[in-house]
């Protein structure tokens, strides 16, 4: 888990490794996941290799964490001593390489349908009513926080802006998350910013948990040792409003800040204290380098050898020779060639594909 800090890993008794050494170690692999691009088939045929001969593996989660032939050849080979399965890669299982095996357990995804798990949710319906009538506090909400009908419309736009600007870190960041300080100035300021907050983690998060919502978030970044910080102050800037985004890990910090315009669109206008102007697009490309000529030609042939079009193009510098950065609006996602053909162009200290 890459949200999982040590210090939270110490605290819920349990030791943090590489996926590796858990293969080559484990007795018993459980897997509690989501299933995402990144996870699908974690469990592969290559992977089942690395793991010690007689382990037993447990899957409760999700479907297609497991690949499902490679397990049956390694139960075949006694490889892996045995399984038990709740979740498969296609349902309703009416066939499956691992059913009829004497050291398999297979049910039809029976998971929240035990005794407890009906008694579990029984009470957390009931405790949650109870708050919401008694103290009219709304907890688990489907797919918004706890905000009047007057306060979401205005609300909305920095509600997406937040969001973004989450999932813009979010795809930049591949180590664990130690703080995320979300600051909050002039008209930003004055709006419910619990629930931006939420936003702004649950675009963070995302792109390895695909299942967070802003509902869910908060708690996720709590159970994972996440500290976050909300500041705000009145604005003494160039906005009326502006979210500025930092999010630090044992590599340093990224900020990304962002603005509302009046016509309600989400802008960028800094990265890592570099102004650079763009709306966000469905598909773009962020680059990091240094300020010398040379590197927009080599860029943008790089894309249209690719058979890339730029929609817009967003330059930012820090100062003449110095540090710059880039946001490319592109028409259709770039191929991972051409992003680490970027990568490699003189002066790039970073390139990455952004969607939002």
């Amino acid at each position: 888990d890459p949200f999982l800090s040590e210090e939270r890993a110490k605290d819920l008794g349990v030791e943090k490794v590489e996926l590796d050494e858990l293969l080559a170690r484990a007795d018993f692999i459980t897997l509690h996941t989501p299933l995402t691009a990144k996870t699908r088939n974690i469990l592969s045929a290559e992977n089942i290799a690395k793991t010690q001969k007689g382990v037993r593996i447990v899957n409760c989660a999700r479907g297609g964490l497991v690949d499902e032939e490679a397990l049956a050849q390694a139960l075949d080979s006694g490889h892996v001593a045995g399984a038990a399965f709740d979740v498969f890669a296609t349902e309703p299982a009416t066939s499956n390489p691992l059913f009829s095996r004497p050291n398999v357990v297979c049910t039809p995804h029976l998971g929240a349908s035990t005794l407890e798990a009906q008694e579990n949710v029984a009470l957390q319906i009931a405790e949650q009513i109870s708050d919401f009538l008694t103290r009219g506090a709304i907890a688990n909400a489907v797919n918004f926080p706890s905000i009047s009908a007057e306060e979401a419309p205005k609300l909305r736009p920095f509600f997406e802006l937040a969001e973004k600007l989450g999932a813009f870190a979010g795809q930049l960041t591949h180590v664990t998350i130690d703080k995320v300080s979300i600051v909050y100035e002039g008209a930003a300021a004055r709006q419910k910013t619990k629930a931006i907050t939420a936003a702004a983690l649950a675009g963070l998060l995302r792109p390895i948990l695909s299942e967070v919502n802003v509902v869910s978030a908060a708690s996720v970044a709590k159970e994972r040792g996440i500290v976050v910080d909300e500041v705000t102050r009145a604005s003494d800037g160039d906005y009326e409003s502006l979210i500025t985004l930092t999010v630090t890990t044992r590599q340093g910090e990224r900020s990304l800040a962002g603005t509302v315009f009046h016509d309600g669109k989400p802008r960028i206008v800094a990265v890592d204290g570099i102004g650079v102007e763009a709306e966000f697009s469905k598909s773009m490309i962020f680059v990091s380098n240094e300020d010398k000529p040379g590197f927009i030609g080599r860029f943008a042939g790089i894309l249209g050898d690719a058979r890339v079009n730029i929609a817009t193009f967003a330059l930012g510098r820090d100062r003449p020779g110095g540090s710059a950065v880039a946001l490319v609006a592109i028409d259709d996602d770039a191929p991972e060639t051409a992003i680490e053909a970027v990568s490699a162009l003189p002066g790039v200290r970073f390139a990455s594909a952004l969607k939002f």
